[in-house]
């Protein structure tokens, strides 16, 4: 039952990434991968806050690990350094190794906190 509550966790998260970070990307047109930005800092802060709430394994499941699993994206978010690395754009790429590793420390950390209160 576990694995089931995580495979709809993670459908709904990647639908919910997917829609999110489009959407971003045609709101805010940019050079900069900030839909991707977003989404993964957003993510940090939920699953921390959903860590500092201590939720039973059931929902923990469902939410840690699928829908959060699913919703942030590691893998988009190294091919989207590695093309700003392609590119030359250093300055960006910088940013945004920066904003996406300390942000997303801070906002768990953050979650963990606020979910713990």
């Amino acid at each position: 039952m576990t694995a089931l509550w995580i495979a709809i966790g993670g459908f709904l998260g990647a639908i919910s990434r997917f829609t999110l970070s489009t959407w971003i990307h045609k709101k805010f047109s940019s050079n900069f991968p900030l839909g991707t930005l977003f989404v993964n800092l957003l993510g940090s802060f939920l699953l921390g806050w959903i860590v500092g709430k201590g939720l039973s394994s059931g929902f923990y499941s469902f939410w840690g690990i699928g829908f959060m699993g699913a919703f942030t994206t590691f893998s988009t978010f190294k091919l989207e350094n590695v093309q700003l690395r392609e590119k030359r754009n250093h300055p960006v790429l910088f940013y945004y190794l920066a904003s996406s590793y300390a942000g997303g420390i801070v906002l768990a950390f953050i979650g963990i906190f606020i979910g713990s209160h």
